[in-house]
């Protein structure tokens, strides 16, 4: 983990940019997949199964048998935490409904806006690295409080050919109606275009790798998507009252995701520098994932050393980082300063695990600078609005001439005579 100055950072923030060789070979890998899906449908997802899994499979849909089974392999304490954990994202995104609304805007005037669930959605969960439980709900969850009707799931195998039992009962629990047994690029495809098991979908939500993420982008507008999600990131902004062991168990708790996640301190102190990285040294000895974090720590962590508060407070707005945590002495006062930020974890009793399993408040983030113009994954991603507008013969005749004055001035004269043969028709009336 080195340290930086906010000036060196800065500019090797502004040269930033994504390998196009990198995105390329993606792009060429994930496009003929794409294209196989489409055209060979189940047959396609079979082979790409077994290519990139190296499982052979007899059916894409997990049974109600492994479901069953599934359910005896879990401990209570995990059943137990899992409920709760539902019930506090359930009751926070509870707050974020939409609903209906019509206004009587002046006589014979009536506007509106129709609020209407997606009909179905597609969740990607990956299976990669670790299992992910926690993804079953942030993602599913909102879906259902948004009244969407179907809610599948893709995700991929293990080398038996199962799925993760705690992945399963995670989405028993939260009502997903089906689940199947299909990752990658492939898995987006299924659900972007649909084959003779996997529905079409309206959306595609959750998180993936780098494939993933590319066919998400690559069959946007024939579906919607939540977001493009990169690597795992949090920084955490600290001063001089912050536990230096708080800080690097915190950084090292995003470390442990993959080689490519990034963990940032920006701190005003040098001292706290210093001790930072010992703690992260002694911590990251100690821990299961060592491997990963230690390639995530050399490659991508950094602290971040400003000059003053004000100074640190930029750099973090420049980051707009997935998860920040303001351990600081009054972090509720410095909270008005943060602009671009996915999520906000406020003192030193608020760890990023907080908010990734139990608080309640969505973990699908926006990532990679993102921050500064999108927001957490919520109800409102799972629902679509239609305007509502209804005028009385009376009230669009008040409207007419200003309405064709506007579509004249932009040469839509077709538009005018829409107007015009109400006019005249009601001027028959009359």
């Amino acid at each position: 983990m080195k340290v930086i100055t906010t000036k060196e950072f800065l500019n090797n923030f502004a040269n930033q940019s994504p390998s196009e060789d990198t995105d390329r070979k993606i792009d060429q890998i994930v496009l003929e997949i794409i294209q196989q899906v489409r055209h060979s449908g189940d047959k396609a997802l079979y082979e790409y199964t077994e290519k990139f899994d190296e499982v052979q499979l007899d059916q894409l849909a997990v049974t109600e048998e492994e479901f069953r089974e599934a359910d005896k392999q879990v401990s209570d304490s995990f059943r137990q935490a899992l409920r709760e954990a539902q019930q506090n994202i359930a009751e926070f995104h509870q707050n974020q409904m939409e609903k209906s609304w019509f206004v009587n805007k002046a006589p014979g005037v009536m506007l509106g806006q129709k609020v209407t669930p997606l009909e179905k959605v597609g969740v990607y969960i990956p299976g990669g690295k670790a299992a992910y439980p926690s993804s079953v709900l942030m993602n599913v969850i909102p879906a259902r409080l948004a009244g969407v009707e179907t809610v599948v799931i893709t995700t991929p195998p293990q080398p038996d050919g199962s799925i993760n039992p705690h992945v399963l009962v995670a989405a028993k629990e939260a009502g997903v109606d089906k689940v199947y047994k299909v990752g990658g690029a492939q898995a987006v495809a299924a659900l972007a275009y649909g084959t003779e098991t996997i529905p079409k979908t309206a959306k595609i939500v959750g998180p993936g790798n780098a494939f993933v993420a590319r066919a998400k982008k690559w069959v946007y507008g024939d579906v919607a998507i939540d977001m493009i999600a990169g690597p795992s990131e949090i920084c955490i902004l600290a001063d001089d009252t912050a536990s230096p062991a708080y800080i690097a168990a915190d950084l090292l708790s995003q470390a442990e995701h993959d080689e490519d996640a990034r963990a940032i301190c920006v701190t005003t102190s040098k001292s706290m520098a210093d001790q930072v990285i010992s703690e992260v040294r002694q911590q990251a000895a100690k821990l299961e994932r060592k491997e990963i974090i230690d390639q995530s720590i050399e490659q991508h962590g950094s602290i971040i050393l400003a000059t003053n508060k004000e100074e640190a407070i930029h750099v973090v707005n420049t980051i707009a980082p997935e998860h920040l945590e303001l351990m600081m002495e009054n972090p509720q006062e410095e909270l008005q300063y943060i602009k671009n930020a996915g999520a906000i974890f406020l003192g030193a009793y608020a760890p990023e695990p907080l908010g990734d399993y139990f608080a309640g408040p969505n973990h699908t983030l926006p990532t990679s600078g993102t921050a500064a113009f999108a927001s957490p994954l919520g109800v409102y991603d799972f629902i679509k609005k239609s305007s509502i507008i209804q005028y009385s013969r009376e009230a669009l005749m008040q409207a007419a001439s200003p309405i064709q004055t506007l579509a004249e001035t932009e040469g839509l004269t077709a538009h005018s005579n829409a107007i015009q043969v109400r006019k005249d028709d009601s001027d028959a009336k009359a």
